[in-house]
């Protein structure tokens, strides 16, 4: 018996990733310096790029299950 992760939308893990790196630039910013102000805009375009660019690219090519032969074409 084999245990898999559970299935996550694309999007779900888009908009983590986003957040995630959203909060460490504007918490970043705020460590050296930065306003409070300017340091939440950098955060939240840097979030909703990271996001965008996650959901367009982020996604691998699915595996083929071992032990299945491939189907052929006929």
């Amino acid at each position: 018996m084999s245990h898999r992760a559970p299935a996550i939308s694309r999007g779900v893990s888009s908009f983590i990733w986003g957040l995630v790196f959203g909060l460490y630039i504007w918490l970043g910013g705020l460590a050296v310096g930065v306003s409070g102000a300017t340091a939440f805009v950098f955060g939240a375009v840097a979030g909703f790029l990271i996001f965008l660019l996650v959901m367009l690219y982020g996604a691998d090519e699915p595996r083929r299950q071992a032990g299945r032969p491939a189907r052929r074409a006929r």
